[in-house]
């Protein structure tokens, strides 16, 4: 799917920031598509946005409204229906990536329906995909994996993208969640996909490259050491053909996120078991670093975390967010 930029962010009713994590993260990495918000009386989260109507936004260029928000149960709330259609009235599109699509709200398709506009559940692929081949493809490709869920598989990958972008090299963001797809515009959601098709799904988000040294930075999901989505993991991976792997790791985790009866793995058996993984279709994989998520520690605790990583595994280690990544493309490279 293909999300109409600029956008207008709904932040809703949210009751804090973390419930507008989604807003946030377009806002961090895509500002250019945002042209401002649009919050609910009670709204307790702020992107930094202008506040907007939207007649103000339509005016200002917007194309989509965005729900940046999500709710417990990720459903389309009642107080939210009236300003929805108002945006449909306008002319705009929408787009979510909560569980209740909007297709699914009858106000809201009949209205998009008569007037034209298009509905984006991102969370729900309208596409068929091919089974995966596994075929050789031309273009360079790097894929985040985890040692757990949610350890900043997408932060990196985006990180990665707008470091190699800032050296002029030719470099897209493949999206394959949800959040991923909103700050980029398009995307597979591929934890939705058919298990038969994950690979084959991945292969058309990441193609054959027309220029070899063009790259793609696929949002990696999942992790294999996860007994919920090491399917989903293993499907992603076949399907796209990395070149290079890169280690995502939060150090201070002591289970896999959800499941305390397991640990979280070592971390060269869970490099050892992504290369193997990897090597189906990809049979000269390396991997180019490791990434660490380090919020949880003081800045003494991760330099020291990144420094024994770095030394144990041999491979540059970095925290996105505190370091940057430049050592990563630099290993890529």
């Amino acid at each position: 799917m293909a999300i109409k930029s600029p956008y207008l962010l709904f932040l809703g009713d949210a009751h804090d920031a973390l419930a507008a994590k989604v807003a946030q993260g377009i806002v961090d990495w895509r500002p250019d598509n945002c042209v401002g918000q649009l919050r609910l009386d009670g709204c307790n989260a702020d992107c930094g946005l202008t506040d907007m109507t939207v007649e103000q936004a339509v005016a200002a260029g917007a194309k989509t409204l965005v729900i940046g928000v999500a709710n417990r149960g990720g459903v389309i709330a009642d107080s939210w229906i009236e300003v929805l259609q108002s945006a449909l009235d306008q002319g705009l599109d929408l787009a979510a990536g909560l569980h209740n699509k909007l297709a699914d709200v009858p106000a809201i398709a009949s209205k998009a329906q008569l007037l034209g506009r298009r509905l984006h559940d991102v969370r729900h692929p309208t596409e068929t995909y091919p089974v995966g081949s596994g075929l050789p493809r031309r273009g360079k490709r790097v894929l985040p994996v985890g040692t757990d869920c949610s350890c900043g598989k997408m932060y990196t990958a985006l990180a990665l993208e707008k470091a190699m972008r800032a050296r002029g090299i030719d470099s897209d963001f493949r999206a394959t969640g949800q959040t991923g797809i909103l700050i980029c515009g398009s995307g597979v959601s591929v934890d939705a996909v058919v298990s038969d098709f994950i690979s084959g799904a991945t292969e058309v988000l990441a193609p054959e490259a027309t220029d070899d040294n063009h790259w793609d930075i696929v949002e990696g999901q999942g992790s294999l050491y996860h007994p919920s989505f090491a399917g989903v993991t293993t499907g992603l991976i076949h399907g796209a053909q990395p070149d290079y792997l890169v280690l995502c790791h939060e150090p201070t985790r002591t289970h896999m996120r959800g499941l305390p009866h397991y640990p979280i793995p070592d971390v060269k058996a869970c490099m050892e078991a992504n290369l193997a993984t990897a090597r189906l279709t990809s049979p000269d994989v390396k991997f180019a670093g490791i990434s660490v998520n380090t919020a949880a520690l003081s800045e003494a605790d991760a330099d020291a975390c990144i420094k024994e990583l770095e030394s144990t595994h041999g491979l540059p280690t970095v925290d996105p967010f505190r370091t940057g990544v430049d050592r990563l493309v630099d290993a890529l490279l």
